[in-house]
């Protein structure tokens, strides 16, 4: 049972048509997808990282990423062309929904010194990133056995056309953005 995909359905939908007045039930916003994807830059002088991290984040996402690699050499860097740099993976349906349910509910309230999410960071087509600094706040990741710290980008894709259409549905789904001072 998927509670956010429950949820959506119940007081998003409602929510949303309410206050931006939709006729058409299709055309409230949804959640599309969310990618998660982690820079590993000490990968170019040990493998050991890059396979650390695509076993964490198989744990966090709950499939296999994908790995990304480098387009240019940059000597001060020591990457080359075609090295593997980093990992993405991106979540769709039930999983999406379990995952980002596991984001705002269990890791998100144990990152340290949390004021609540940067509400700036949509890119003006309704979608929103976020970072982590260190993977160790989702409950899956067995903190005594992490050999290094690894931050990861978020980026939560909606149907959404404005970024006002797109906060108003993650602030439905639970997600705590900071207060604005009026």
């Amino acid at each position: 049972m998927v509670r956010l995909r429950d949820l959506y359905k119940s007081k998003v939908v409602p929510g949303l048509t309410e206050e931006f007045d939709y006729k058409n039930p299709m055309a409230v916003p949804r959640m599309e997808k969310i990618v998660i994807s982690m820079g590993i830059g000490r990968a170019a002088q040990d493998k050991k990282f890059l396979e650390s991290a695509r076993k964490d984040l198989t744990m966090i996402a709950g499939q296999l990423p994908a790995a990304c690699k480098a387009r240019k050499s940059v000597s001060n860097f020591k990457v080359r062309e075609g090295q593997e740099t980093g990992l993405k993976v991106t979540v769709r349906g039930v999983r999406m929904y379990e995952f980002m349910d596991r984001l705002i509910n269990l890791a998100i309230p144990r990152v340290r010194d949390f004021r609540g999410l940067n509400d700036k960071s949509f890119d003006g087509r309704g979608n929103y990133s976020m970072g982590l600094t260190e993977q160790s706040v989702f409950p899956e990741i067995n903190t005594a056995k992490i050999e290094f710290q690894q931050g990861m980008n978020i980026t939560f894709v909606t149907t959404a056309r404005t970024d006002d259409e797109a906060r108003k549905l993650l602030e439905l789904f639970g997600m705590p953005f900071r207060k604005r001072e009026s």
